[in-house]
């Protein structure tokens, strides 16, 4: 069973996928918000679907960016507006995972390789979906072996 893990931002979506056997993420998209000022997310919605359809995705999985504190500030109830959209218009199950530092991290690690700064900024959200799903994938697996 594959899943979808995202890092939802104002302007793009970074996306990333596990194997079939739930072990291993991989980044394999970023999606551009293009109409996000709109407020109309239809396109991404499409992107998507078709890469659910792809990869034939069973659930998704999407980093919720708390507060250091834990709390849910205002970009972690942006993403959770845009998972209720999600499910509307996805038939398809959606789970949250914590994503704190997820995008430092993915910076960090790309200040070390010899990526420019101006491919980094796709790269940092693909970076960061393939971390949440990991994350996501590694405590499933460890809970599992309880």
């Amino acid at each position: 069973m594959r899943i979808i893990g995202l890092d939802i931002g104002d302007v793009r979506i970074g996306v990333a996928v596990s194997d079939e056997s739930g072990i291993i993420a991989q980044g394999i998209d970023v999606i551009t918000r293009e109409e996000a000022c709109l407020g109309d997310d239809s396109v991404v919605f499409k992107q998507l679907k078709n890469l659910i359809d792809i990869y034939q995705v069973k659930e998704i999985v999407v980093g919720l960016p708390k507060r250091m504190n834990g709390e849910v500030g205002h970009q972690a109830k942006k993403t959770l507006e845009f998972i209720e959209t999600m499910r509307l218009n996805l038939n398809i199950p959606i789970k949250t995972w914590d994503e704190r530092l997820t995008s430092k991290i993915a910076k960090d690690v790309l200040k070390q390789t010899s990526v420019k700064t101006k491919r980094q900024k796709g790269n940092v959200d693909k970076l960061a979906a393939i971390l949440i799903l990991q994350g996501y994938l590694d405590c499933c697996r460890k809970n599992s072996n309880r």
